[in-house]
């Protein structure tokens, strides 16, 4: 009889883009590629990536580096709002701050994110079916990897916000049967040199 294994899902901005985010940057594309090299040995089952051609380039250029591990693109690793936050959910020293941020959101992504988000919860998390663990890779934007170590730590909705990750760091999450999610590495760039690391971020929030 079939039990269930453990899930690792292993999460990954996209490397740095070119200004019209029309693709990547060649930084972005030296990033990928160590990345890859890094992840050489893990037994992927699949490399999920979003539609956008910097997050698609990036899974090209890791997948590259990877044996015969199958590439999917889908629109639940792409780039969207994953939850709208009413005022009265947002801490009051950042509510405004955070409205702000989000009041260029379109009426149809206010709609579409949420689903697509709520699909992502059902196809990357928990533990899976069978016997064999499996590793599982998303190559995908900034919002989508806080949804997801939003939901593993069982933080509100709106704590998306406020969580960011630099381009090309790994961030992993394991599902083990009949326990809790567990972040087992955040915003990781071990594998990029320091000229390729904290790319994304604001340059105030360089450590």
């Amino acid at each position: 009889m079939s039990g269930t294994a453990t899930r690792y899902l292993y999460l990954v901005r996209h490397g740095q883009a070119l200004p019209d985010e029309s693709g990547l940057a060649e930084g972005g594309r030296r990033q990928a590629t160590l990345l890859g090299e890094r992840l050489r040995d893990i037994p992927f089952a699949a490399v999920h990536h979003g539609p956008l051609p910097r997050a698609e380039q990036t899974a090209r250029l890791i997948g590259d580096q990877l044996d015969n591990v199958p590439l999917h693109v889908s629109d639940v690793a792409g780039d969207y709002v994953p939850h709208m936050p009413g005022k009265e959910e947002l801490p009051a020293e950042s509510a405004d701050f955070f409205l702000r941020f989000l009041a260029g959101v379109t009426d149809e992504e206010r709609v579409r994110g949420p689903e697509l988000a709520r699909q992502a919860l059902e196809l990357f998390t928990g533990p899976v079916d069978g016997d064999e663990d499996r590793h599982e890779l998303v190559v995908t934007h900034n919002f989508l990897v806080a949804w997801l170590v939003r939901d593993a730590m069982h933080a509100p909705k709106w704590r998306w916000l406020g969580l960011n990750y630099c381009n090309a760091a790994l961030t992993v999450i394991r599902y083990a049967p009949g326990r809790a999610a567990s972040v087992l590495l955040s915003n990781d760039m071990r594998h990029l040199p320091a000229e390729l690391r904290w790319t994304g971020f604001s340059p105030e929030t360089h450590v």
